[in-house]
């Protein structure tokens, strides 16, 4: 599955919008790393237990990647920078949802990684554990769950979660009125991720609870960019999505700040990153499947990623999540190298 970019929008925005990555494809996109970059974004040959064929360039093989739309643009920015490095590897790299990605991808063998907005479920586990995958848990980094309205709309700036609730259960609030009686008697027209998506399934967890049903009366989709399009489109409309979709088009919608009992806090880097901004604060991951991880490209790969993940200027400034702080990536690099080892 492949997004369509908006004209004139972000690279952020061109980036969550590109279905594929290949060494030529994005190679304008995003800029390489330099040598000295004390994130993990200089070569990949460095003390940290890389393979001695990091830094030469001479790694080749195929790469794909299947799961989260949130995690998709994080991936897409890392794997581009990988093959500036390793021309000879071709990534792909599809934003299937990471529940897609785990049942019709990752789990059943189909693909060497899944990113996924959330830990992988038991069910998940299961299905793994059924076809023979094993598979290895790293954090990439921190989102902020950001829900939005249209620019126009200007009798609400900031929600509870109890409010969120009404909005989004079954059977729930169907005018704006139904949740503020100072609000206009319009129709609430909802946008969000269809139910393969780990951000349905965090925000269902953390906003409705596990016995509340999600209501089916709003526009699903794993293309974030169409969530963005019919809000901003709507003067009635409400939708959610990753941090990093609305800081690549903040022009274009209105995020609203939640309340949730010590007053208004707007998503942002830093709130996600102080824990202020609750409960919509929540850890990224990508999982690679151990088996892979015998082949050198792959295990580079890996290792690569884990680097990233604390590159601020990548991950903050280019993609819009919160990087890993030098300790958590050292620590899931131990980790990582330690798994690779049993691989190969």
């Amino acid at each position: 599955m492949s997004d369509s970019p908006n004209r004139g929008v972000s690279r952020r925005s061109f980036l969550a919008g590109t279905g594929t990555v290949g060494a030529l494809a994005l190679a304008g996109c995003t800029e390489g790393p330099s040598s000295s970059n004390s994130n993990g974004g200089g070569s990949g040959g460095n003390s940290n237990g890389s393979s001695g064929t990091s830094s030469s360039g001479d790694l080749s093989g195929e790469i794909k990647i299947t799961g989260s739309s949130t995690v998709y643009p994080l991936s897409v920015a890392i794997a581009n920078r990988f093959q500036k490095q390793h021309s000879g590897v071709d990534i792909s790299v599809s934003p299937t949802g990471s529940g897609g990605g785990f049942s019709n991808h990752f789990c059943v063998g189909n693909s060497d990684f899944n990113n996924a907005s959330r830990p992988i479920s038991k069910e998940e586990k299961q299905l793994c554990e059924e076809n023979g995958i094993e598979y290895h848990e790293i954090q990439v980094a921190t989102d902020a769950v950001t829900v939005i309205v249209n620019k126009e709309n200007d009798w609400v700036d900031c929600v509870t979660p109890a409010q969120l609730k009404q909005i989004w259960k079954a059977d729930g609030a169907s005018t704006w009125s139904d949740i503020n009686s100072e609000w206009p008697d319009e129709p609430i027209n909802r946008f969000g991720a269809a139910d393969t998506s780990g951000t349905f399934d965090y925000f269902k967890e953390t906003i409705l609870g596990e016995e509340t049903s999600h209501t089916s009366d709003y526009e699903a989709t794993e293309k974030d960019n169409l969530i963005l399009q019919g809000v901003q489109q709507d003067k009635s409309a409400i939708g959610y999505f990753g941090f990093a979709y609305y800081q690549g088009n903040k022009d274009a919608v209105k995020a609203l700040g939640i309340d949730n009992g010590d007053g208004c806090v707007k998503p942002s880097l830093e709130t996600a990153k102080s824990g202020k901004y609750k409960p919509l604060s929540r850890p990224l991951f990508t999982y690679p499947k151990k088996g892979a991880l015998a082949e050198d490209h792959i295990a580079e790969f890996a290792r690569y990623f884990v680097k990233q993940s604390a590159n601020t200027d990548l991950v903050s400034g280019e993609v819009g999540y919160v990087p890993n702080t030098e300790e958590t990536m050292q620590k899931q690099l131990d980790e990582l190298n330690a798994v690779i080892e049993d691989a190969q």
